[in-house]
């Protein structure tokens, strides 16, 4: 699967050029911008379509084969997403499109886009996805906002992972086909002797019995809110799972790159861990060490500043689409 490191080409600045000369057409009385012409706008999408392969293609020829990936597979067995949603290309709200072909008119004949009488135009049907998904975009846009604005905590180590199999025996822990890199008894010592501080439920929930008394907070669903910092590397995770559940008012670009944001913590989250996945080509970083802690530290705060700026960008287009924090 490519990272970002190994990206080459973004249509960050192609959708951001597209839609520059749709809005800079619009008259003074608000008539409508022009609409990209469907060979730009094909191109956009052709580009869309090779980066999610790029990222889709080797997890796809897993699950034929039966194999699984215990670092990959996250983005598709947590998040319940099919790559074929994935790979649809949506260009954000206000963005008008030609259609010159039957080809072109199908490929926006889905929900939530709208195209004029003459079948000529289409575009992202805004009142209809408020009407739809109104209520749910405003808790997303409070989380988001929320989030954005609250003081980052870099002091969890992820032990998260580590209370994930306290106290359980070899045949009840996940991921079977990966070894631990320490004892059992050696793995619940780390868990005891660290002040953990998860604020983050959907991680939380997968906490053992044993391991759940042990955090600081008892965060739920209805605490989401009150709770989510920009330090955790969960809530960097959903930002994918957030953009994927507003299309198609993320543009695809935006939601690529959240999905590259989830990879990339993704993998120190199980580097972290008490797994051992030196067999898969991954490293270790050793959060019972102080050498450790310090590597920890720093990814996170490196994957906590990207996730900022993609919140912000999630909350523009929430905007665009007239959804704002409660």
């Amino acid at each position: 699967m490519t990272s970002t490191a190994s990206l080459t080409a973004d249509s960050t600045d192609l959708l951001g050029a597209a839609n520059d000369a749709a809005e800079g057409t619009a008259g003074a009385a608000g008539t409508a911008g022009a609409a990209i012409s469907a060979s730009s706008w094909r191109g956009l999408r052709d580009h869309h379509a090779t980066r999610i392969a790029e990222r889709t293609d080797a997890h796809l020829a897993r699950r034929l084969k039966g194999e699984k990936h215990p670092v990959e597979d996250f983005l598709f067995t947590y998040y319940p997403f099919k790559a074929g949603q994935l790979a649809k290309w949506n260009p954000g709200p206000g963005v008008r499109l030609e259609l010159a072909t039957e080809a072109d008119q199908s490929y926006f004949d889905r929900r939530w886009y709208h195209t004029d009488p003459a079948g000529t135009v289409a575009e992202v049907d805004v009142e209809a996805w408020r009407k739809d998904r109104g209520d749910g975009a405003k808790f997303i846009a409070s989380l988001l906002q929320s989030t954005l604005h609250r003081e980052a905590n870099f002091g969890c180590f992820g032990i998260h992972e580590w209370a994930m199999v306290y106290k359980l025996s070899e045949e009840q822990r996940r991921h079977q086909q990966v070894p631990l890199r320490l004892s059992h008894e050696a793995t619940d010592v780390v868990v005891e002797s660290h002040r953990i501080q998860c604020s983050h439920h959907d991680a939380f929930r997968f906490f053992t019995e044993p391991a759940r008394p042990r955090n600081t907070l008892q965060p739920s669903r209805e605490s989401m809110v009150a709770n989510e910092q920009p330090g955790c590397l969960h809530a960097g995770m959903d930002l994918y799972k957030w953009a994927m559940k507003i299309g198609p008012i993320a543009p695809s670009d935006l939601v690529v790159n959240c999905f590259d944001l989830a990879l990339d913590i993704r993998t120190l989250d199980m580097e972290a861990s008490p797994y051992d996945l030196r067999g898969w080509g991954y490293g270790v970083v050793a959060i019972e060490t102080a050498e450790g802690k310090a590597e920890y530290m720093d990814r996170q705060k490196a994957f906590s500043a990207r996730a900022q700026a993609l919140r912000q960008r999630l909350l523009d287009a929430l905007g665009h689409a007239g959804i704002h924090a409660r």
